[in-house]
């Protein structure tokens, strides 16, 4: 699950915070494409290796789009709108909306809500949402779940404790910097989960990130 770009991927970050933007007459398109040494969403494995493209529409503080990525058995589809802002003082507040859909049997559906709020260095996101059944993934009841999730940032580095709830289990610590040379996005981070979370090989993961932003 996962917007990478959001994220910084979490590096979605996640961090999911809402880009707020002065009010504009006519709205802007923008597209990313990106790549992961390891995919890991909310401090959850998702696909040792995985290639991402997405596309962006804002307008003032309303933003909505999709982004996909390769999960090894089909790809993700993610669709999300919203609207944020950010004050002059520098505290920013958000709602949105976001559905995570799978081609092949990798995972069944997601949907949820999300709700942001920051204030200059320091973010608080809280969604909530629920996973469908899907017999041919393996997953025969619906389940609830919400995640918690707060981050420190400065300069490009960052530092990102998140909690699920609810149906679901598990913690996890992300420590990351998020950079851009020459265009290009370039990021790392340090993934620690707690025995509920992860599903890869180890309860740490050290991961690189590449992508870079189009305006359309």
């Amino acid at each position: 699950m996962n917007k990478l770009t959001q994220l910084a991927a979490a590096v979605a970050l996640t961090v999911g915070a809402v880009s707020a933007t002065p009010v504009m007459a006519e709205g802007s398109f923008s597209a990313n494409v990106g790549y992961a040494s390891e995919y890991y969403f909310r401090g959850i494995y998702q696909e040792e290796s995985s290639a991402s493209a997405g596309i962006d529409y804002t307008n003032g503080g309303f933003y909505v789009g999709a982004w996909t990525a390769d999960v090894g058995d089909g790809l993700e589809v993610d669709g999300y709108l919203g609207w944020g802002m950010e004050t002059e003082s520098g505290f920013s507040f958000g709602i949105g909306a976001t559905t995570y859909q799978y081609t092949g049997e990798f995972d069944s559906e997601y949907n949820e809500a999300n709700f942001y709020l920051g204030y200059k260095f320091i973010s608080l996101e809280y969604s909530v949402g629920e996973q469908g059944d899907d017999e041919a993934a393996g997953i025969l009841e619906e389940s609830d779940y919400d995640y918690t999730a707060v981050t420190l940032s400065h300069n490009g580095f960052y530092g990102t404790y998140a909690t699920w709830g609810k149906d679901f289990d598990g913690d996890f610590i992300q420590l990351g910097y998020d950079t851009t040379v020459s265009g290009i996005d370039l990021g790392v981070a340090l993934i620690l989960n707690d025995e509920d979370t992860g599903g890869g090989d180890d309860d740490e993961a050290l991961i690189f990130t590449i992508g870079k932003s189009f305006d359309l």
